[in-house]
């Protein structure tokens, strides 16, 4: 049987953000936070000694890496993130696992709360 593998790794964060793009009075340019969840989708052949496409303890350790610069932090702050909106959270969240895993093939970032999310499909 041919296909090919997806293997995906979710993890969550909690952070705030504002929206300063936003007219004044709006309820988005005033500090304000959520709870996200992040899949992150790696692609490709298992190894032939491991099984595995990449081993999740590697997954595991990078993006904890990653967590640990969003969780509980000011999105607004964080160096090359730029506007805090989905689409820039994927990409920069993608920026960060790509030079680890030549494998990624996406990254989706949700707000379950509001029913949105946004798929980075990496290039």
């Amino acid at each position: 049987m041919s296909g090919r593998f997806h293997i995906i790794k979710e993890f969550g964060f909690e952070a705030a953000h504002s929206f300063g793009h936003k007219p004044a009075g709006h309820e988005n340019t005033r500090v304000h936070g959520h709870s996200f969840k992040v899949e992150v989708a790696l692609t490709g052949e298992p190894d032939d000694v491991s099984g595995c496409v990449v081993d999740f303890e590697t997954v595991n350790f990078a993006i904890d890496k990653v967590r640990a610069k969003l969780d509980h932090h000011f999105l607004n702050d964080i160096e090359g993130l730029g506007t805090p909106s989905l689409e820039n959270l994927a990409s920069w969240i993608a920026g960060e696992l790509r030079p680890h895993f030549p494998e990624l093939a996406s990254v989706t970032v949700r707000r379950p709360s509001l029913g949105e999310s946004c798929r980075f499909d990496v290039a």
